[in-house]
C-alpha cells in the first residue's frame, strides 16, 4: 500500500507532492534534509493524503497532482477546507 502525500511548509509558501510506503519515516527524511528540495523549506507538515494499493496507481494519482490541472485542485481543496480536515481525506 502507497501513500500519496502533500506537504506544506510551515514558513514559506511552498508544497511538495510525494508517494512513500511509510508516511511518517518520509516525512522525518524531508525535515531532516535529505531531499534537495525540501531541505531548503523546512518544516514540512502533511496536509493532504490518499491511499492507493499499487504503486502504479500511486504514481499516476502523483504526477496529476504535480500537473497544473492537479495543483488548482490542491489549491482549491486548501482553500475550501480546514487543514485539519484534509489529513487522510479521500478525493
Amino acid at each position: 500500500m502507497y501513500t500519496i502525500y502533500v506537504l506544506k511548509s510551515k514558513i514559506y509558501s511552498k508544497s511538495y507532492v510525494g508517494i512513500t510506503n511509510n508516511l511518517l519515516r518520509r516525512l522525518s527524511q524531508h525535515n531532516a534534509g535529505y531531499h534537495a528540495y525540501t531541505k531548503r523549506w523546512k518544516p514540512w507538515i502533511i496536509i493532504y493524503t490518499e491511499i492507493a494499493c499499487h504503486r502504479i496507481e500511486a504514481r499516476k494519482r502523483e504526477k496529476y497532482l504535480k500537473s497544473a490541472a492537479g495543483r488548482i485542485w490542491l489549491k482549491n481543496l486548501v482553500f475550501k477546507a480546514d487543514v485539519a480536515e484534509l489529513v487522510y481525506a479521500q478525493p
